[in-house]
């Protein structure tokens, strides 16, 4: 019989994985509700830019999904669960401005821009709170900002006069 040790936290300590996940886990669930939003963005768009604006959906969703996992596997690393089941998210994360049927490429921008900017609110706290907890956490966050900001500036430009 093969004998698994159960690592509960990092050399860290148990306090350190504790406050990565309090900053980390808002992230995680911002994300994967910003990757249902752009999903339900992307098949509903309408309008003259609908193929540009369909496909950078797609690769915002993807993005999302790629940074969740991410910022999840960091707090997993350090020994704790995450739970972003959708009803979570759905709790956590609150009502969404993304329109629930058809809608025109400017407002789905708008919605999914929103969106953006609630997650990045969270990660920005996660940078902030992460700076005396937890460095490699918070480089983690760094990299999920600059990545939902080059994604937000690549969506907002769209809407540019």
């Amino acid at each position: 019989m093969t004998k698994t040790q159960n690592i509960s936290t990092t050399a860290a300590g148990p306090e350190a994985a504790a406050g990565t996940a309090q900053f980390l886990t808002p992230v995680v669930l911002g994300l994967q509700a910003l990757a249902v939003n752009g999903k339900q963005a992307h098949w509903n768009v309408r309008g003259a830019n609908f193929i540009a604006i369909h496909e950078l959906l797609d690769q915002v969703v993807s993005n999302a999904q790629g940074f969740a996992d991410l910022a999840a596997e960091r707090i997993v690393a350090l020994g704790l669960p995450v739970d972003a089941r959708v009803s979570t998210v759905a709790e956590k994360t609150g009502a969404t401005s993304v329109p629930a049927g058809f809608a025109q490429w400017q407002d789905e921008i708008v919605a999914i821009v929103s969106d953006m900017d609630a997650v990045i609110s969270d990660v920005q706290a996660a940078i902030d709170g992460l700076d005396e907890t937890d460095l490699t956490s918070q480089d983690v966050a760094i990299a999920i900002k600059a990545g939902l900001e080059k994604d937000r500036w690549f969506l907002s430009a769209h809407l540019a006069a």
